[in-house]
């Protein structure tokens, strides 16, 4: 951990800004404000700490902070089940530089899996949303990204540095905004991944979209939802997506992709898997 805690700092700081006076039942005074949102001895008062330690926690310092004084921060920043998650993460998880991290592989028999589901596309997530595999549909349905370098496999990369992501999604700032949330949940609970710096500082060089996103620290959590996509070859259709865990690799999860039963969008994936011919490979 380093001397600042800057991912706190910063979390901090913003979860402050977005709350008006009023949100939490303080009395608005009369004049201009100097800061956006809450002052930090109103977070203090609010949190039952003192203005002096919450100045020094907001700082970064190396705190040894307690549960209940997270708790009680988490109600008085009106955090949701996500945000709190990610405070913890922050305050506790131990910074201690970067560390090598094991590749991440599929195993055979959930490669297997993969190609068996001919009508549903199918991807496997690791870190940092790298995409460790994907079957032919999928493919089709966003790119082949077992053609690119092994090091631009990843779906938030795809989202902000691929054309042909921002004409697939009808709703693309929705979607990246939603992905650049979640990297920074991810970021939270992993930040000793140096190639999580490296494909931060990438995207934040090359898209004013995503650094400015990623400074608003914004966490998601992917379970579940739907997305509106345009594709060249099917037209228009609407997507849900369920994020399941894989059990025997807890840092992978399984996203599939489904359209409503006897939807235009269930006609339309068909039409789209009637074309797919390539098997996912193994």
């Amino acid at each position: 951990m380093s001397e600042s805690n800057t991912e706190l700092r910063s979390f901090l700081r913003t979860r402050r800004a977005r709350l008006a006076p009023a949100q939490v039942g303080l009395a608005t005074q009369q004049g201009i404000r100097r800061v956006p949102g809450l002052r930090r001895e109103e977070v203090a008062r609010l949190a039952g700490v003192s203005t002096d330690y919450y100045i020094r926690l907001e700082r970064g310092r190396r705190l040894n902070v307690s549960e209940s004084v997270l708790e009680s921060l988490a109600r008085a920043l009106r955090l949701d089940e996500t945000e709190r998650t990610h405070l913890f993460a922050l305050a506790t998880v131990k910074r201690s530089g970067y560390r090598p991290m094991p590749v991440q592989h599929v195993r055979r028999g959930l490669l297997q899996t993969l190609n068996a589901l001919t009508d549903v596309p199918a991807l496997v997530i690791g870190r940092r949303c790298d995409v460790l595999a994907s079957n032919a549909l999928a493919r089709n349905l966003y790119t082949d990204f077992d053609s690119l370098p092994l090091g631009e496999r990843n779906l938030v990369r795809f989202l902000f540095l691929h054309d042909a992501a921002r004409d697939l999604y009808v709703d693309w700032q929705e979607a990246a905004r939603d992905a650049v949330a979640g990297l920074q949940l991810y970021a939270g609970r992993n930040p000793n991944d140096r190639h999580l710096a490296k494909l931060v500082e990438e995207l934040s060089a090359r898209d004013a979209n995503f650094r400015r996103w990623w400074a608003s620290n914004d966490v998601h959590q992917h379970t579940h939802g739907a997305y509106r996509l345009r594709h060249p070859a099917i037209g228009a259709l609407t997507l849900h997506y369920e994020t399941l865990a894989n059990t025997a690799e807890p840092e992978q999860f399984i996203g599939l992709y489904t359209a409503e039963p006897g939807s235009s969008s269930e006609q339309a994936l068909r039409r789209l898997a009637s074309c797919t011919t390539t098997p996912s490979r193994i």
